[in-house]
This record gives structure tokens, C-alpha cells and sequence, in this order.
């Protein structure tokens, strides 16, 4: 079989050249969104654009980061998280019951569900179980648990974290430094290290990483309990800023998670993610639900209907580059 020509000319040269440009406006793409949004904001109301602006808009942001990176990571291995938000309501209630009023049976808690997660990730490997199906039953499991923990709403945070998410850094609002700080924390894990390139290749080819001799139970157990502990750090984060907590507070979270990784480049087949784009989608779906709207003067029950256009928006963006590609 004759190899096919390699074109090595000006013409060469010039498809390489687009090919180039189009990746890095693919790559892009997260940033440019972010930078859309704050533009629009910044258009609406100027005084936005300041430290107290910033520390309140993005006020939220912390804890759907978090909740991005856990859905992230579940992502990374082919398959979908239903239960993140659930979860995430479940930890708020522990956090403002048993973590207070009982430290240590607190902790143990959250730690026996870091647990269930990493039981989750087997029981779908052993016995080739769709994640929906699986994640979508232990929803109404968190559920349940939240709402026996926690009837109705009340709680309190834990003094620490309560003084924790007040914390009030000069210069810089603390969102921006969490968010920062949790990009570069999951980067330099999941991009940099040789293991990250192992759990990453489980969503990638698992073919080839199971005959290369790497336990594909054992990625999906590590990518699940990796979910369940940024969960644990969503809602703890969560009930840090709120101080109280509901069972249903995290509720809004699971789709939340879902459009923030897409919209920060990762793509639900083929272990491609992005933590830092997945950030940068938290942070764009967390200014564009609440601020964007208000300063437009949408009543916020359109908040989903914006992040929906939103991510359509990107989505769309991201075929017509893709097809370039091709």
C-alpha cells in the first residue's frame, strides 16, 4: 500500500496554519465565553467590575467549581454523574448537623460516602452497568439521606468554615484565588502526572490501557472516589457561604456540573476533559444564571433557559471549528 503524499509546499504550509488556528480557537473557546460575559456585565453595570462586585457575583462560584470538577472526573472515564447534586445537598445537611454538633461522626460520614462513590465506580465496572441508570438511583438515595438528616431547613456551618469561606484576601476577590487554586491543584494531577495520563486513558482507549496491564476496576474506583471527595468539598463549600442547608439545596448542581465541563471543552466520550476549562465554564454559568440576568432584568426563573442557550451557543461554536478542523 503507497503511503499517501504529504504535501510540503506553501500549500502545505497554509493548511497546517489553519489547522493550527483552529485548535487554538477550539482550545479558546472557554475563555472567550467568560470574556463575553464579563464584557456584557461590565456593559450593564460598570460598578460590577470591582473587588466587592466580584466577591459577590461570584460568590457561588467555589462550590460549583467543585461540583464541575466532580462531574469532571466521572466524565474522564465515559461515563455521567445523575447524583452530584444530590450528593452535594446530602453533604450540606451533614455538614450543618453532624459536623458541627459532632465533629468526628461528621467526618466519618463523609468519609463512609467518599466510600460509597468508590463503591459505585466498581459496581458499574464489575457488572457493566449503565452510569445513568446506576447515578440516577443513588440520587433519590442522597435525597432520602439528606431529607433524614436534615427534615427541614436548618443547621448551622461549623465556625471554621464559616470563617474559611468569609475569608477576605486584599487585591484579589477569594473566589478568583479558589478558583485558580482548584484549576491548577486538578491540572497538575490529571495533565501533568503519569497517573493522570492513566485515568484519562480509561475514558480514552481502555482497550489499550487494560492490555498495557493497568486495572480498569481500579481507575474506575479512583475516578468515582475522586468524584465523591470534590463532592464532599462542594457541599461543605456550599453550606460555608449559605451557613444553613436544605435538602434540596443542591438540587440545581447536577446539570450545572454537566454544562459547566462541556462548556470548559470536555466531551462525554473519550476521556477529554479540561480543568481548567471546566472551571472557566463554572465561573461563566455562575455569572451568567444570576448576575447577567439581573442586570438585564430577566426574572431568575430563566436562569436555566440562559445557561441552556448559553451552552448551545458554545456547542455550536464548537462543530463549525471542528468541522474546520476536518
Amino acid at each position: 500500500m503507497t503511503a499517501a503524499p504529504v504535501e510540503t509546499g506553501p500549500r502545505g504550509s497554509s493548511e497546517r496554519g489553519k489547522l493550527a488556528r483552529a485548535r487554538l480557537l477550539r482550545s479558546l473557546l472557554p475563555a472567550l465565553s467568560l470574556v463575553l460575559v464579563l464584557l456584557a456585565i461590565a456593559w450593564l453595570n460598570p460598578r460590577a467590575i470591582s473587588y466587592f462586585g466580584f466577591s459577590l457575583m461570584l460568590n457561588l462560584a467555589i462550590p460549583i467549581a467543585l461540583a464541575t470538577i466532580a462531574q469532571m472526573f466521572v466524565i474522564a472515564g465515559n461515563e455521567l454523574d445523575l447524583s452530584i447534586g444530590t450528593f452535594v445537598g446530602f453533604v450540606g445537611c451533614v455538614t450543618a448537623t453532624w459536623l458541627k454538633d459532632a465533629p468526628l461522626v461528621g467526618v466519618v460520614i463523609l468519609l463512609a460516602s467518599i466510600g460509597v462513590y468508590a463503591l459505585l465506580g466498581a459496581l458499574i465496572h464489575l457488572r457493566n452497568l449503565p452510569s445513568i441508570v446506576v447515578t440516577l438511583g443513588m440520587s433519590f438515595v442522597w435525597q432520602g439521606l439528606a431529607i433524614l438528616t436534615l427534615p427541614k431547613p436548618g443547621g448551622k456551618a461549623p465556625d471554621w468554615l464559616l470563617s474559611l469561606m468569609a475569608f477576605k484576601p486584599p487585591l484579589v476577590p477569594f473566589p478568583i484565588i479558589a478558583a485558580l487554586l482548584i484549576a491548577a491543584v486538578v491540572y497538575f494531577g490529571l495533565m501533568r502526572t503519569s497517573y493522570g495520563v492513566i485515568l484519562r486513558g480509561s475514558g480514552g482507549n481502555a482497550a489499550a490501557l487494560e492490555r498495557a496491564g493497568w486495572s480498569l476496576l481500579k481507575t474506575k474506583i479512583v475516578l468515582f472516589a475522586l468524584a465523591g471527595l470534590f463532592g464532599v468539598l462542594s457541599g461543605m463549600a456550599l453550606i460555608g457561604i449559605t451557613t444553613s442547608a436544605d435538602a434540596n439545596i443542591g438540587n440545581g448542581y447536577t446539570l450545572l456540573s454537566i454544562a459547566g465541563v462541556i462548556l470548559g471543552g470536555g466531551e462525554f466520550v473519550g476521556g477529554r476533559v479540561s480543568p481548567i476549562g471546566a472551571v472557566i465554564g463554572a465561573l461563566t454559568l455562575a455569572l451568567a444564571a444570576s448576575p447577567l440576568l439581573t442586570f438585564m432584568h430577566i426574572p431568575p426563573d430563566w436562569q436555566v433557559a440562559a445557561n441552556g442557550a448559553i451552552l448551545i451557543i458554545v456547542l455550536a461554536a464548537r462543530v463549525l471549528i471542528s468541522r474546520r478542523e476536518r
